[in-house]
C-alpha cells in the first residue's frame, strides 16, 4: 500500500529546509515504547510503510503498532538524459519531513524485550539513526 495524500491543495512542492528540532510528536504518546529519530531527513512512504510491516511481522498478534508520522511532501524528478529546461519534473513520491526528535513509531501492550526486538527491525529499513524510547508517565 503506497502512503499518499488523498487530496493535495497544490500538487508539487518546492524542496525547503530541515531546521531545528522537533518540538510537537517528540514524546510517546499512545502505546508505551517508541522509536525516536535522532537526524533529519525524508522518508519515503514506501519506506515507512516497511517498517510498519517489519514491527506487526515481530509482534504477530499481540500489541499495536502506532505510526505517528504521515508522507505529506511531493517529490518530484526529471527522467535521466533529459536536457535542461522544460520545467519541474512529475511527482515520483510522497515523503515525510523528519526534523530530529521526532517519534515516528509506537508499540503498545506488549514486554520490553518484544518491543525492543520489535522496533529494531523498523530502524533497520529507514535511512536515520534511531533511538528506543519508553513512555514517561505523569504523576
Amino acid at each position: 500500500m503506497n502512503l499518499m495524500p488523498k487530496r493535495v491543495k497544490y500538487r508539487k512542492s518546492q524542496r525547503g529546509k530541515i531546521r531545528g528540532f522537533a518540538t510537537q510528536g517528540c514524546t510517546v504518546a499512545f502505546g508505551d515504547f517508541g522509536l525516536q529519530s535522532l537526524e533529519p531527513g525524508w522518508i519515503s512512504g514506501r519506506q515507512l510503510e516497511a517498517g510498519r510491516v517489519a514491527a506487526s511481522h515481530t509482534l504477530g498478534t499481540e500489541g499495536k503498532v502506532y505510526v505517528r508520522v504521515f508522507p505529506h511532501k511531493s517529490v518530484t524528478a526529471i527522467p535521466l538524459e533529459t536536457r535542461m529546461g522544460k520545467g519541474k519534473g512529475e511527482i515520483e513520491y510522497y515523503a515525510c519531513v523528519i526534523k530530529p526528535g521526532t517519534v515516528m513509531y509506537e508499540v503498545g501492550g506488549v514486554s520490553e524485550e518484544l518491543a525492543r526486538e520489535a522496533l529494531g527491525m523498523t530502524a533497520h529499513k529507514l535511512p536515520l539513526k534511531m533511538k528506543f524510547l519508553k513512555r514517561r508517565y505523569k504523576l
